[in-house]
């Protein structure tokens, strides 16, 4: 149980590292920038971050579900993962963190799509924050690609979970959002300061993050591929 319950905070922190990132917070600006325009309506602009952030969860609640269900279904793929999880999940931990500290990183945007379809889910009104989430959830990056299919998706066939895992981690990816929706509503002039430390904050946690999934990943190498601890 004390595992489980270390992966499922593991699962909503690394929804919250995702959303903070450099590349997802891109995006996240643009949905605070839909909900900002609502600001004279405290109680909208709260419910339109909360459209937001249930879009955001059920795409990725969806997508954990299909994944992990259908390679758990596959018995003898999933007899190969329950076999060899553990050897597969020190180098890909290890991949993961190298992308986390920029050791490793790759270049592409998808900001005018993202801008089309923002502009789309405007004439939805408040509703239009829901599909933003659905959509710009789907808009992976290369870092937010390495924690959801390198990080979430092993530790959720790891503790067999294809609901509580993903969910966790979309509620991380759009909490960020949901917060600043309400520091819009309550105080537009505390949002330039609010990101400022979100920035600081998102440096320090993708550093520690980073330099724990390699020691892990390490620690995982030795014992389960080299069998030397």
């Amino acid at each position: 149980m004390d595992s489980f319950l270390l992966a499922a905070a593991s699962a909503f922190w690394l929804g919250i590292l995702t959303s903070i990132s450099p590349c997802p917070l891109a995006t996240n600006i643009a949905a605070i920038s839909f909900i900002g325009r609502r600001v004279g309506n405290p109680r909208r602009v709260f419910l339109t971050g909360l459209l937001y952030t249930g879009g955001r969860t059920l795409t990725y609640l969806v997508l954990g579900i299909v994944l992990v269900a259908s390679l758990l279904s596959m018995s003898e793929l999933s007899l190969m993962l329950q076999k060899y999880m553990n050897k597969l999940l020190g180098p890909i931990l290890i991949i993961a963190g190298m992308f986390l500290l920029e050791l490793i990183s790759l270049n592409f945007s998808g900001r005018g799509v993202s801008d089309r379809f923002q502009k789309r889910a405007e004439t939805f009104g408040m509703w239009g924050a829901g599909l933003l989430g659905i959509i710009f959830a789907l808009s992976f990056c290369p870092l937010s690609a390495a924690l959801f299919f390198g990080s979430l998706i092993p530790l959720s066939l790891q503790h067999n979970s294809s609901i509580t895992m993903p969910l966790l981690y979309g509620i991380g990816t759009g909490l960020p959002v949901l917060v600043f929706a309400i520091i819009i509503a309550f105080g537009a002039q505390s949002l330039g300061k609010a990101f400022n430390i979100l920035t600081m904050i998102e440096k320090w946690a993708r550093r520690i993050t980073g330099t724990i999934f390699i020691l892990v990943g390490i620690y995982y190498c030795l014992v389960y591929i080299f069998h030397l601890l």
